[in-house]
């Protein structure tokens, strides 16, 4: 579970959602919302932390460093999202669904970054 807070973390900093100095929820307002363990939060928030991400202030809560996982693609994200809703369009026409489109973005992406898809 903390692995999915982690990634959406990062997810939301590589799409410009969350830039630095944006406060992340505190531990105690995300176990409200979700019920999840506080120590699975915190847990996440430190390996936040480890990795550069976030900084905690003590008494203030936990807040975004420099994001570095934008970097300069965010320039792009509108033309490209753009882009990719008429690429799904065409796939959805073509009668693929969820699933097979997320296996083909899977496949493809692994294929151009040389990576070996099983």
């Amino acid at each position: 579970m903390y692995l999915q807070i982690v990634q959406q973390v990062k997810e939301a900093l590589r799409l410009g959602l969350l830039d630095a100095g944006d406060q992340l929820p505190t531990v105690r307002e995300v176990v409200a919302e979700t019920a999840i363990n506080p120590n699975t939060v915190a847990k996440a928030y430190r390996e936040l932390e480890r990795d550069g991400l976030v900084f905690g202030r003590p008494g203030r809560g936990t807040f975004i460093a420099e994001n570095t996982l934008a970097a300069d693609s965010l320039e792009h994200h509108a033309r490209l999202r753009h882009d990719l809703l008429a690429w799904l369009d065409d796939a959805r026409r073509a009668g693929m669904g969820e699933e097979s489109i997320l296996a083909l973005v899977s496949r493809t992406v692994h294929e151009v970054l040389g990576r070996r898809v099983a």
